[in-house]
């Protein structure tokens, strides 16, 4: 039996028994929603990017706050990417690839169009600065 069949039998045979235990048991479930709303939200605004002369700043993290700094001459490639569910809200993720191996530098929920502009900036700040070493 799957979790969400287990729960409608769970929830149909609570409200069948006592009123009071379907009240309860709805009401446990809204405020589970609204914990994880604001989780979400919370998790979303953790995410943000700074261009700079010289660099690209990125800052991550709800408990652990991440901040990255990638010179754009670091910079070996830049892809963007989107999958079912970012294509069917319009977004997409950048993902700037250097050599270190530990680098996880990405920037998710961007706007397809913006994402696609991010990318051929960057790229040309990278060969330009590239350029001079």
């Amino acid at each position: 039996m799957t979790g969400s069949a287990a729960l409608a039998a769970g929830l149909a045979a609570g409200l069948a028994a006592s009123a009071a235990l379907g009240l309860g048991v709805g009401l446990l479930l809204v405020v589970a929603g609204l914990l994880a709303e604001r989780f979400l939200a919370r998790r979303v605004a953790a995410w943000g990017y700074a261009e700079r002369d010289d660099d690209l700043m990125v800052r991550r993290g709800v408990l652990v706050r991440r901040q990255s700094v990638i010179p754009y001459g670091r910079m070996q490639f830049i892809d963007v990417t989107a999958g079912p569910v970012e294509r069917s809200l319009g977004l997409a993720t950048l993902r700037m690839h250097t050599a270190a191996a530990a680098s996880d530098a990405r920037i998710p929920g961007l706007d397809r169009a913006e994402a696609a502009k991010l990318r051929d900036q960057l790229a040309a700040l990278g060969e330009a600065q590239a350029a001079g070493l």
